[in-house]
């Protein structure tokens, strides 16, 4: 029996119309996991181009404190 791997598609390039923008945190909070780390692409299933615009602005939003560096896990 053979698993049948169905491959992801980038949102962005499906979409045209979405950009990424730092200053839009609450879009890049979805990629980014309950510790605050950037989920990486084989789980996303973005693309080189669009994973490297992504990483960019949330560290542009992380550095303008739009986006918290981590989140805090005592609650």
């Amino acid at each position: 029996m053979a698993f049948i791997n169905k491959r992801k598609m980038c949102k962005f390039c499906e979409e045209k119309d979405i950009k990424i923008d730092y200053k839009e945190y609450n879009n890049l909070k979805k990629f980014l996991n309950s510790q605050g780390k950037i989920i990486p692409r084989r789980v996303t299933g973005l693309c080189t181009k669009h994973q490297k615009r992504l990483v960019r602005a949330v560290k542009r939003a992380r550095n303008i404190a739009l986006l918290p560096y981590s989140y805090n896990l005592e609650n």
